[in-house]
């Protein structure tokens, strides 16, 4: 979930000895994402013999501690499990509930508190880094085409008819150099409706105050109202998030398509938004998983056959769990269970109107 890299400076780091790499280390709350920046780079802590794969301890200023943490350069733990997660070039490693609740409100930390990181047991969970190690470049001559490097596709699973629906990265946040050939793609494409599931209006003004920002189709559907941001986070259980996926259903029944979809990558938020949309739709459990592992072929390059284990690592603990969640009974496997019932039984769970439905379908379907 590449999803958050910003310019906060990073801090100098003191090794205080006796097995402890760092203390006293500032923190920032990732109020998006829900999660702990803890302001110290992977290349600090490697100079300090912290690896990724290492099971790390970390003691808040506070009281609260977290022990035995694997520490990751992708989100590889189970569905709310505490992990730490860094990506190179930033400025910060995160300590997080994986697509769980906000971290910092479950700790209680507050503006003025600092953390103390220990390595716990070194290589620990290496096998488990090594195995799924996702990482990806914003470097457009690295991907084959506009439109994997944009991570964009047409969705026409289940009934869903051409033309009607489109996902992506997202067409006006550029800090993966994206949004352009999104912008342009959906522009190509006749998209009459924006649904941004990452960002608030703040968010989009800021986007396009930015030197060089160039992604006209976006502003123009912006300026007729046509396009609705969510800001939703990665939480998919929490109530935050049901309650704004039913404004994204209501969008669909309620508006004019063509309509796009994203996020920041178009991976996370966007594919259970996508899968619960596909399930309403008709599609079964194998278009589903074949849409939401394109993101993972155009990002990462991993495909059912030739990059198996990665590709298995992905479905089930990323994807299936985020399906689990739909159909709500547990051990039902997603193979064996009615899609189509189990998201029609979400969705109105969620308070969509039974009307509401079927404008939806018709929307997408008719």
């Amino acid at each position: 979930m590449n999803d958050e890299k910003n310019n906060i400076p990073a801090v100098p780091l003191f090794s205080s000895g006796a097995g402890c790499a760092v203390s006293g280390v500032p923190l920032t709350h990732d109020d998006e994402f829900g999660g702990i920046y803890i302001m110290c780079t992977d290349e600090a802590l490697a100079e300090l013999g912290i690896t990724y794969g290492d099971s790390l301890d970390i003691a808040f200023s506070n009281g609260y501690k977290l022990n035995d943490l694997p520490y990751y350069n992708g989100y590889y733990n189970p569905v709310g499990e505490a992990l730490i997660v860094v990506y190179p070039g930033y400025h910060y490693i995160k300590a997080a509930l994986n697509f769980g609740d906000d971290l910092w409100k479950i700790a209680g930390i507050g503006d003025s508190d600092t953390a103390s990181v220990s390595l716990a047991e070194k290589g620990k969970y290496l096998s488990k880094q090594t195995s799924r190690d996702l990482s990806y470049t914003d470097k457009r001559a690295d991907y084959a085409s506009d439109i994997v490097f944009a991570n964009f596709r047409n969705v026409t699973v289940g009934g869903i008819k051409k033309g009607r629906l489109y996902r992506a990265a997202s067409p006006c946040d550029n800090k993966h150099n994206r949004a352009p050939y999104v912008d342009a793609l959906m522009s190509a494409a006749g998209v009459n409706v924006v649904i941004d599931l990452a960002d608030n209006e703040e968010k989009i003004a800021q986007y396009m105050s930015e030197p060089g920002f160039s992604c006209p189709g976006f502003v123009t559907l912006r300026e007729r109202g046509n396009v609705l941001p969510v800001s939703m986070n990665m939480a998919y259980n929490t109530a935050d998030f049901k309650q704004k996926t039913v404004l994204v259903l209501k969008a669909l029944a309620e508006r004019k398509g063509p309509f796009l979809v994203h996020c920041t990558e178009g991976k996370d938020r966007t594919g259970f938004i996508l899968m619960l949309i596909e399930a309403l739709c008709g599609a079964d459990i194998n278009e589903i998983e074949d849409d939401f592992m394109i993101t993972y072929d155009n990002y990462y390059g991993i495909r059912k056959d030739d990059t198996a284990a990665k590709y298995e690592a992905v479905v089930s603990c990323i994807m299936y769990p985020m399906l689990d969640s739909i159909i709500g009974e547990e051990g039902v496997s997603p193979f064996s269970a009615d899609l189509y019932a189990c998201a029609e039984r979400y969705a109105l769970g969620l308070g969509l109107s039974r009307d509401e439905l079927d404008r939806l379908r018709a929307a997408l379907t008719d």
